[in-house]
């Protein structure tokens, strides 16, 4: 019999002390995921409400689980697991989750541009799970990174609030819309898969220069604009865009406002495997938010990235980013 690998073991934790208290409490399963995860961590039980037999089976589940003993991305992928599982108990169209494989990428990215800086603060205007970000916040530890995360849907942060203290992960959290007033200090880098369609509150979106001129807005649109907002000149943004974002409404005026205020370093369009059809289809979008002195690269870098099982393509991508980073630094 196979032994278990310490992400299947933890991923067992969470799985079966969350079925238990979703019993118990009479709640969904992503609830009860992150209540069971700030019990892990807060080593109690903080449910009163439970029966002593529950609360009983769930401590010995705790007692045998040792955080301790378990690396940040083992505990990132084992609870990253338990919440797909609750996703797809009780799919909502906002209840999506960047896939493991771009996250890596774009931590990759990240550690490139920001290479040679120890201390820096990187921002996810729509952080949902907090999936994204808490990946690149693993992958970057020759650096001091700090972080904030901005999402209007309560479970969702509740779940990256509970990943981040399981994780140790320094993450200052805001239960807002992103696109409301953000009181947060400018960073250095912006991370967002963007939520992709139409904004509601026009009223709101009547503060932006990408504001639709009639009807609704483009979320996407409006959320680049509040992110380079909140960018510090000269700063990085790593956007998942849609492939169709240059041919849809609102394209000029998105252009002629990267022409004002960024460069357009990159496009990378990811595999049409990855997503479930070509409509659905995303690439990488990296900017970095103008500032005197800094000149735009001599060429951007376009790039279409092959399937991450093929190593020898993939190595290839990475040989032609390096290239293009000695020409363009």
């Amino acid at each position: 019999m196979n032994e278990l690998s310490p992400i299947e073991r933890l991923f067992n934790t969470f799985d079966e002390t969350a079925a238990t208290l979703q019993q118990e409490l009479s709640c969904t399963y992503l609830d009860a995921l992150a209540e069971t995860a700030e019990n892990l961590f807060q080593q109690k039980i903080l449910q009163d409400e439970m029966s002593d037999l529950a609360k009983k089976r769930v401590w010995k589940k705790y007692e045998e689980t040792k955080l301790a003993g378990y690396s940040k991305e083992e505990i990132r992928q084992a609870y990253q697991l338990a919440i797909l599982k609750g996703m797809q108990e009780n799919v909502q169209p906002n209840h999506q989750m960047t896939p493991d494989s771009i996250g890596l990428f774009i931590s990759y990215l990240l550690e490139k541009f920001m290479r040679g800086k120890k201390e820096f603060a990187i921002l996810d205007p729509a952080i949902g799970t907090g999936n994204l970000l808490l990946t690149m916040l693993n992958r970057q530890p020759e650096a001091s990174v700090s972080a904030i995360g901005v999402d209007v849907d309560d479970l969702l942060l509740k779940l990256a609030w509970c990943g981040a203290n399981l994780m140790e992960q320094p993450v200052q959290l805001y239960n807002q819309d992103g696109l409301e007033p953000l009181f947060i200090d400018p960073a250095d880098a912006v991370v967002c898969d963007l939520p992709v369609g139409w904004y509601p509150n026009d009223v709101r979106a009547a503060d932006y220069e990408l504001k639709a001129e009639e009807g609704h807005s483009f979320a996407h649109h409006l959320f680049m604009e509040q992110s380079v907002k909140h960018t510090k000149p000269g700063g990085y943004l790593f956007f998942l865009i849609p492939n169709g974002l240059f041919e849809e409404a609102g394209a000029d005026k998105l252009h002629r406002f990267f022409q004002k205020h960024v460069h357009i370093q990159g496009i990378i369009q990811l595999p049409l495997t990855m997503f479930k059809n070509k409509q659905a289809a995303k690439s990488i979008l990296i900017l970095q938010k103008q500032q005197e002195g800094v000149l735009a690269p001599k060429r951007v870098f376009l790039a279409n990235m092959p399937s991450m099982k093929d190593r020898q393509a993939m190595q290839s991508i990475m040989v032609k980013m390096d290239d293009w980073f000695k020409e363009s630094k």
